[in-house]
């Protein structure tokens, strides 16, 4: 007998689910041999990158080489920083070696309804980082927690407008994980115009399966080994129901 449809799509997810994973390690407490760990697992395990914190960001893409990426943060996770120390702190990120770059935004022009300072604010990061190199990526961060459904749908307009590659919904550190919610409001907002990513509490196969089927395109996550072991272990198309 010919697998069901849920069966089939699901085996189809899970081998290629470690592409949708940021493998991450952003503890203040990270030595050498836990980012050394953190990218031996990338490697092994085929996620898309390994995060670190700026100041291993050099050291983890000498570990790395040409078989994966390195993303790191950048203003994170408050955002309020002035802009030039922003756009310094992205260049010197970049010019380290980070493939992909999480910016927090200044949630204050996002309440306050400063849509033009955060569209500027946008554009200049988007801008220095890709005259640095095009194929680095830009996400940036509103954390959603702290916003209504339509300030998050008016931030996902604006960032389409900035050229950003993705909407990363929330830094890990808010008021709130990433829901499936975000995912639609932002759907709904912009569709298929800018990627969206997630982040904050996402531990669980079936989590990272929902926040796949919703509309995310990538999961940022301590817990990618987890994640992967959960979907190898319980949901092979011949396992028993």
């Amino acid at each position: 007998m010919s697998e069901s449809p849920i069966r089939v799509r699901l085996y189809v997810m899970i081998t290629n689910l470690s592409s949708y994973l940021d493998f991450a390690n952003h503890h203040l407490d990270a030595t050498e041999d836990d980012i050394r760990f953190l990218v031996e697992k990338v490697k092994e395990y085929h996620f898309n990158s390994a995060f670190v914190n700026q100041t291993y960001v050099h050291f983890a893409k000498g570990l790395m080489g040409t078989n994966g990426k390195i993303g790191s943060i950048v203003a994170f996770p408050m955002g309020e920083e002035l802009l030039d120390s922003k756009l310094k702190e992205a260049e010197d990120t970049a010019r380290a070696g980070a493939d992909e770059l999480d910016t927090s935004l200044n949630i204050t022009y996002i309440k306050t309804a400063k849509w033009g300072l955060l569209l500027d604010e946008m554009k200049r990061i988007v801008s220095l980082i890709k005259s640095i190199d095009p194929a680095k990526i830009v996400k940036f961060i509103p954390e959603t927690g702290y916003l209504t459904g339509d300030e998050i749908k008016k931030t996902a307009e604006v960032m389409v407008s900035s050229g950003a590659d993705f909407f990363k919904t929330c830094s890990g550190l808010g008021p709130r994980g990433a829901t499936l919610e975000d995912v639609k409001l932002v759907r709904e907002a912009v569709g298929n115009q800018i990627k969206v990513k997630v982040a904050g509490g996402i531990s669980t196969y079936d989590q990272a399966v929902s926040f796949i089927e919703t509309g995310a395109d990538r999961i940022g996550t301590s817990k990618a080994i987890e994640i992967i072991t959960q979907s190898t272990s319980t949901h092979s198309p011949t396992s028993s129901e």
